[in-house]
């Protein structure tokens, strides 16, 4: 039970320690990563729409 504690307590503060290291982006660089995110999912969304209505076609040209 003292050994869970203790790797418990292990486990936290070098997690804690890795934090440290972290370089967290400015506010130019989120935005800038925000909406290259935002983009992509637009483009994607678009893709798969797309194809969806193909798709759609190809089976309704079927029946």
């Amino acid at each position: 039970m003292k050994r869970s504690f203790k790797s418990m307590f292990s486990f936290f503060s070098e997690s804690w320690a890795e934090l440290k290291k972290v370089r967290w982006p400015n506010r130019k660089e989120l935005t800038n990563y925000t909406l290259i995110v935002l983009g992509t999912i637009v483009v994607v969304a678009i893709y798969f729409w797309v194809l969806d209505i193909g798709i759609s076609a190809v089976i309704n040209a079927i029946i």
